[in-house]
């Protein structure tokens, strides 16, 4: 489907106009917060490839859960 976003026109797969027309659908707060995981996402990837599948293998789920630790050890010693 081809839609226009911002002037450029944009072409999204289902899954994308799916997942956009999802995210219009959130209250204010909440798109904000989904705004500021993407993120956080994105600053985690460090400039590598994203692969956005909706399936997680378990070496994902352990890559996700050591790099949310890191930030949060990074966090604490800001703070302390």
């Amino acid at each position: 489907m081809t839609r226009r976003y911002n002037s450029p026109v944009t072409t999204l797969s289902e899954n994308e106009e799916r997942l956009v027309e999802a995210f219009r659908a959130l209250p204010p707060d909440a798109a904000d917060r989904v705004i500021a995981w993407a993120a956080g996402l994105r600053d985690v990837a460090n400039g590598r490839s994203v692969d956005w599948s909706d399936a997680w293998t378990e070496e994902d789920l352990a890559d996700a859960r050591r790099a949310s630790l890191s930030a949060f050890d990074d966090r604490e010693r800001e703070e302390g």
